[in-house]
This record gives structure tokens, sequence and C-alpha cells, in this order.
């Protein structure tokens, strides 16, 4: 019903976007073993999302993929995306909705919509996924395959939703605005059974090799009704739901997206610079591994196939941003122009 429900809305905005002199759609046929897609966000309200490929064999890019294949906008804030079998789910924040397109050809397959703020996805199994929301204070249920929605876990009132990662039966979410906690969801009931107690506003989270929950908290901001203190870099035992370690940054710091390499035993992130951590460092690192350089570095991504590492430059928020590649060595060894504010990056 919602994939029949996505193609009318589809059709409807591609209708009342005609024009006397149409845009031709352009076939693709994306060499997806040997690319990355990059989602750009765009300008809040301005719904000039975009997505991106760029193939790293070649060196060649190619930018606004959804419009220039499916001639209607990706729509407003592209906060993340995920591939899942021989389907690109594309999040669109502020559109509410969730788009989902063929990873080779950019083709429109389907919709997801009637959700309040979306943000991240977690495919739990191969017939359920979980939908976090920045303002809805439950995390919404789907099937991946079908598209319906099949329905949500309770966060109560004093909750929302942002990043996800699963351990086992248990799915760890950081309540990210205004809050401190890591929601723990038993993924076999849907149900929230627990809750961590970790420094304000926790956002990203990654596991590691040892199978340590690592989460990157932002410390909320000056003047914040929930308050604000120092960003910190905090380790939780997944198992017995504990804190085992808390890393705090200077004062002046503003570190975010939070990365691991292939092999899960070192921490990447940016902080005025691209940082690198080893996962059994007792301390944050003293000085950057990719300086800024005046840059204004945005998002992160590793490839994992080589921990080659891709970090954009947002320029100045309004116009088409740089993506710089480096080899793992720090090497800069590639750049080109995308849309504007990367916000994510996804590779084969």
């Amino acid at each position: 019903m919602i994939r029949k429900i996505a193609y009318i809305i589809l059709t409807s905005i591609l209708l009342a976007a005609c024009t006397d002199e149409p845009v031709e759609t352009v076939f693709f046929d994306l060499d997806t073993e040997n690319g990355v897609f990059i989602s750009c966000e765009g300008n809040f309200m301005y719904g000039n999302a975009s997505l991106s490929f760029y193939n790293y064999k070649t060196k060649s890019i190619q930018n606004d993929l959804f419009y220039a294949r499916n001639n209607v906008p990706l729509g407003d804030v592209a906060q993340s995306m995920y591939l899942n079998g021989n389907s690109l789910f594309l999040v669109a924040n502020n559109s509410g909705k969730i788009y989902v397109i063929d990873p080779k050809t950019a083709a429109f397959k389907g919709a997801i919509t009637g959700l309040t703020s979306p943000r991240y996805i977690l495919f739990a199994t191969e017939e359920k996924a979980y939908i976090s929301d920045l303002y809805a204070h439950h995390i919404t249920v789907f099937n991946p395959s079908t598209l319906e929605k099949t329905g949500q876990i309770d966060l109560s009132e004093e909750h929302t939703s942002e990043q996800m990662v699963k351990v086992g039966n248990y799915v760890f979410v950081s309540s990210w605005s205004y809050d401190n906690k890591v929601l723990v969801i038993d993924s076999e009931k849907d149900e929230l059974i627990a809750k961590i107690e970790v420094p304000l506003q926790p956002k990203d989270l990654k596991v590691d090799k040892n199978g340590k929950l690592w989460i990157f908290s932002d410390g909320g901001f000056e003047g914040s009704s929930a308050g604000n203190e120092q960003p910190a870099l905090t380790r939780v035992d997944p198992e017995t739901f504990t804190v085992e370690k808390i890393l705090r940054f200077e004062d002046d710091s503003n570190p975010y997206d939070l990365e691991l390499n292939n092999t899960k035993d070192t921490l990447y992130f940016i902080n005025q610079g691209v940082c690198k951590m080893a996962v059994e460092s007792k301390t944050l690192p003293d000085s950057t591994f990719i300086p800024g350089a005046g840059k204004l570095f945005y998002s992160l991504g590793l490839n994992p196939n080589n921990n080659e590492i891709y970090v954009s430059d947002a320029i100045d928020y309004t116009q088409d941003a740089m993506v710089y590649r480096y080899l793992s060595s720090g090497v800069l060894t590639d750049s080109f122009k995308v849309g504007i504010n990367p916000s994510d990056f996804l590779f084969r």
C-alpha cells in the first residue's frame, strides 16, 4: 500500500513540475562496485538536497543523480542513506519521508511517508527495520521488503532517537536532543528495556573490535535548557550496560562524526581537522592526523575496502562543497565537487 501511495505522490509531483521545456531524464548504469554514494543535505527549508556518486577507480563524479533520473528534487535535508539488498534508502529528514531507489540506475522504487523527522535506519532482520526520529517520541518499525509500517516502539515523552547500532539482540539508540541517555531496545520484543546515562547529547555510536560501544556526546550548547558541558567520548560495555570510560575534550573543542576503520581498532573523527585514536588508547589525541588547513570540514567517511579517508569541506554552507580523498596514510590523492553540505558517505 505504501509503495502505491508513494508512487501516486511522486507522479503527482512530476506532473505538477512539468513545464514547456521538461528536463530530459538521464539513465544511469553506475559501477557501484567501485564507488561511493554521497548524500548532500542542502539547506534547511530550501529543498535542495542531492545525491552524488563518485567512482574511485576512474576518479569521475556524477552529481544530482536523483533529480536527473526522476525529474523531481530529493527533498529537504538528506540526512542519511543505506543499502539493503537491491535498494538504496535515502532519508529526507525535514521532508518527513524516505525514498527508495535502484542503486545502479537511481530509478525511484518506492517511499515511506508520514514520518515526523526521520534521521537514521537500522535493519534488524530481513523483514524488520527501525527508523529513528528527531521529534517523535517513538521509533518506527517497517518491513524493508514491502516498505509497510508494521509498528512503533514507545520511548516515552522524555526521549527521542538518533543513531542506532545492534549488538546481539540489543539495539542501542542515542537520545541526542536535550538528553543524556543511550536507550536499549530488545529487538525481539521491540521494547525499551534500559537506559544508560552518558555525557550530554549523545549522538554517534560505533562498536569496536572488542565489542565495546563508543559514544560521541557533543555536550549541548551555551544557553541550552538542558545545560552545557564539555564534549565527550564514552566507552560502554554493551553486555552489562555499564560505562567503562569517559574521555572529555577541551572546552573549545567541537568534535563530531565518529567513524571506525575496517579492522575496528581505530576511531576517526573531526575536530579542527581529522583525528585518529586507537581504541586501546587511554587519552584523546593531542594533534590532528589531517589538518583542516582553513577548510570547513563537515563530514567524514572511510572506505571499508582500503581505509581511504573521505572528508567534505562545506566551504560556507551555501555553495557546492568539496570532497577530499586521502590515502590511509593521510596523503591527498583526489578532490572533487559535490552538492551543498555533504552529510553521508556510502561505500560498497
